[in-house]
């Protein structure tokens, strides 16, 4: 089956088309440092004859940081070392390793970095609700600079690459959207293309400069979103054409922000776990959830997608048909046969996936023995809403 056979990632050769999503750890100290469980996840994963893996979110800068306890970082050389150690082990399992790395912009609380929200403009995020300070050019291009040193610190430590995160309302992807940056300085919205790739743009030639040419650079992608002036598939169209032209190694085409944050991976909506856990909706009393469930939850949940089979196809076609850079598709992917669907009918390069893996980071393994073998996650969802605890990231049903 052509899902397990080698293919290439720029330079690299993965020994099969499956790859582990980023998935949020929570297995790190408060100043992004690994903890064992960090190293024993991905050594696990790398043991399961997987193709590739792509780590949860790591930060680049302090003010970058989530709000999720627990949060990697790769914001220094001291922290060289212990990264050095995940990713000798997963490559003893002939598997890839990749660092994403990030910065939250608006997406985060000053009372969790200790420092200011910072964003492209002084747009507040609807979820995150803290006015954001707007960054200046000095600002930025300090920022441009920590993208590119974390870069050259996860090929230090012995990683195949790393991927930008540009989705999901993080930094660079406010850049890219005109719904949010207003800015009027050369890091604003082109006119003829609709967006801003300025910023990205700087990063990605940085990280040329400075790591070697073997040294991968992967970019996750929201294919559109949930605001009012929402991206459109002309915007989406020149970002692909944008990241064709700087020729980055491979493109993962995810949805959404984290305004909406349930519409990027879809599915249950665990509202007594949101309750308990969410530091933004949490409720202590028995008459605060009943007046949530009631009020609140009938208004969020307006805005929710149902999970389908592939709910990101339509927009990982448009990418594929503009470039020939390898296209990653990710999202609502839990059986064999739409696996090799996706590969063979569709001629995605690589299919990545996250809660799968989560409850079974032997998925490839059983894929291999069985083609038409599904998972068993069931889109419950608690492991998501769950990140915002103090717990490591696990599945809750079967583990």
């Amino acid at each position: 089956m052509k899902v397990f056979e080698k293919a290439y990632m720029g330079s690299l050769v993965l020994k099969n088309r499956i790859i582990r999503s980023a998935t949020f750890e929570g297995m790190c100290d408060d100043n992004g440092n690994p903890h064992k469980e960090y190293v024993k996840l991905y050594s696990k994963l790398s043991e399961g004859d997987i193709g590739g893996i792509i780590t949860g979110f790591s930060f680049v800068s302090r003010d970058g940081k989530a709000m999720h306890p627990g949060q990697a970082g790769i914001d220094s050389t001291q922290k060289i070392d212990s990264y050095r150690e995940v990713a000798n082990i997963v490559h003893k399992n002939n598997c890839k390793i990749f660092m994403q790395i990030a910065h939250t912009g608006r997406q985060t609380k000053a009372n969790k970095t200790g420092m200011p929200v910072v964003g492209v403009t002084g747009k507040k995020s609807f979820y995150f609700a803290e006015k954001p300070e707007t960054l200046n050019t000095i600002q930025i291009m300090r920022i441009v600079d920590k993208f590119i040193n974390s870069a050259l610190y996860s090929q230090e430590a012995g990683f195949d690459g790393i991927q930008l995160h540009c989705a999901h309302g993080y930094l660079i992807h406010q850049f890219i959207l005109a719904s949010i940056n207003k800015r009027q300085d050369e890091f604003g919205i082109h006119k003829k293309t609709g967006i801003g790739t300025k910023f990205l743009e700087l990063i990605i030639d940085g990280i040329r400069k400075k790591c070697t040419r073997e040294f991968a650079i992967l970019v996750k992608v929201s294919g559109s979103d949930d605001y009012f002036n929402r991206f459109n598939t002309r915007q989406f169209i020149e970002l692909i054409k944008f990241l064709d032209y700087k020729r980055v190694d491979g493109i993962e085409i995810s949805y959404g922000t984290m305004d909406y944050a349930m519409n990027i991976f879809r599915g249950d909506v665990p509202i007594d776990v949101v309750m308990s856990n969410n530091p933004i909706h949490r409720v202590n009393s028995r008459m605060g959830k009943i007046l949530w469930k009631s009020l609140v939850y009938p208004f969020v949940k307006y805005k929710l997608k149902p999970f389908t089979p592939l709910y990101n196809l339509e927009y990982a076609k448009i990418a594929k048909s503009q470039t020939n850079i390898p296209v990653i598709y990710v999202g609502g992917v839990r059986k064999g046969e739409e696996i090799k669907s996706l590969v063979e009918q569709h001629n995605f390069d690589f299919v990545s996936l996250c809660r799968p893996f989560i409850c079974e980071p032997d998925f490839v393994k059983k894929l291999m023995e069985n083609e038409l073998y599904n998972s068993k996650c069931v889109n419950c969802n608690i492991c998501a809403v769950m990140c915002d605890s103090e717990q490591a990231t696990h599945c809750y049903k079967y583990n």
